[in-house]
């Protein structure tokens, strides 16, 4: 049976910030986060936007791609860092706000960025054991990558979704799910604590765990595939955090290989992939899959029936490594969805307008928040303990 991603839908804040005015205003050469991390461009999430509102933007998007309806969905699931709730999923949220029906399997997944893929997975293996009986998995992963004011990790913030149809008969990247290459080990590289809405993170020793992730999910694929070498793959997606972790982890994929020349293959297999990322900045559990957004909707080659390799990775950690194959007219349907026209929408902050929306962020979870007319989903603040939203259905 052949399953994969039917189509996807991408969500991203109504507004960002150039990472080279934070750059001036915190006092650091520009450049070193334009070149340093490949990054010029960051969302940011105002009040009444949050993980649940990107999540149901994406899967409207991805859901209208597929002409799917609601009651064709069988299992939904959100891959998140960052719920909005200890106990009721990010998914419930989007199952009221897009109608999807009751006879679903809806819950959320966790493990830091690896929690789409982990989901993504069980979706897989759900439509080919015949579960589904018919029925098309919807697969979120949303987050809003935070790490505080002036912090060494601001630059490195972010936020957005990506909703990804999975059935079988896929029309942009049929997967082999049999064949995927894993690795996990229990780390302190990146986490965030129950008390705390910002992360904590290890800089040099979370590149480093990195780069042993995808060493040992790459050797335990090649076990699996021992005939295929990075040669055969048109192109490569990674776990994007910010673009520069995309070309460490090339080096490291193509050293494993013995290659002489590792940054040679860079420009062909991995830079259309980066596009995306570039202008949104880190969204944790998506990353990875915007960056296949990205490589499908941005490449200037066509990619029909070529092979590509997808890498993802989640702090403390886990990883996997598998492949797929571009079906023929994926990269038409997702240039349709007219990504670049949706970024070039946003507002650009002021640093003094973004400030003052992170400062306010804390208070964002306690008591209600100013939105816009309902012309799409939007969160409306805290009602009795309850998280309230409205979306452009109501």
């Amino acid at each position: 049976m052949k399953v994969g991603i039917d189509a996807l839908g991408v969500a991203v804040p109504s507004m960002c910030i150039d990472l080279e005015v934070l750059a001036k205003a915190r006092g650091v050469d520009p450049l070193k986060y334009l070149d340093g991390l490949g990054t010029w461009r960051m969302g940011v999430a105002p009040l009444d936007e949050d993980t649940v509102t990107l999540a149901a933007r994406a899967a409207s998007m991805a859901m209208k791609s597929a002409q799917a309806s609601p009651d064709e969905i069988g299992m939904l699931v959100v891959g998140t860092e960052t719920a909005v709730d200890h106990s009721k999923p990010v998914s419930s949220f989007v199952q009221g706000l897009l109608g999807i029906g009751t006879r679903c399997r809806v819950f959320e997944t966790k493990h830091a960025c690896y929690g789409g893929t982990a989901a993504l997975m069980m979706a897989l293996d759900w439509i080919r054991s015949g579960s589904a009986q018919g029925k098309k998995a919807l697969i979120v992963c949303s987050d809003i990558a935070r790490y505080g004011l002036k912090t060494a990790g601001e630059p490195t913030q972010g936020a957005g979704a990506v909703a990804l149809v999975v059935s079988a008969n896929p029309r942009l990247v049929e997967l082999d799910p049999s064949r995927t290459g894993q690795y996990a080990s229990d780390v302190h590289d990146f986490w965030r604590p129950l008390y705390s809405k910002d992360a904590f993170v290890d800089g040099h020793y979370s590149v480093q765990c990195y780069l042993d992730a995808i060493t040992g999910a790459y050797k335990h694929y090649k076990e699996l595939e021992p005939t295929v070498t990075a040669n055969d793959f048109a192109a490569l997606a990674y776990h994007v955090p910010y673009g520069k972790m995309a070309k460490k982890a090339h080096r490291q994929l193509r050293a494993l290989e013995n290659d002489p020349a590792p940054d040679a293959s860079f420009e062909t297999q991995v830079a259309a992939s980066l596009a995306l990322p570039a202008q949104v900045g880190n969204i944790y559990t998506g990353s990875l899959y915007l960056a296949l957004t990205s490589l499908l909707s941005t490449s200037a080659r066509p990619l029909d029936g070529q092979r590509i390799g997808l890498f993802s990775y989640g702090s403390g950690s886990c990883a996997e490594f598998f492949s797929g194959t571009v079906v023929a007219g994926a990269q038409e349907r997702v240039k349709a969805l007219g990504l670049q026209a949706m970024l070039d929408a946003r507002k650009k902050l002021s640093i003094d307008e973004y400030e003052a929306i992170m400062r306010a962020r804390e208070e964002a979870d306690v008591k209600p928040v100013e939105t816009k007319a309902a012309d799409d989903y939007r969160f409306l603040g805290v009602d009795s303990h309850k998280r309230t939203y409205v979306g452009p259905r109501a």
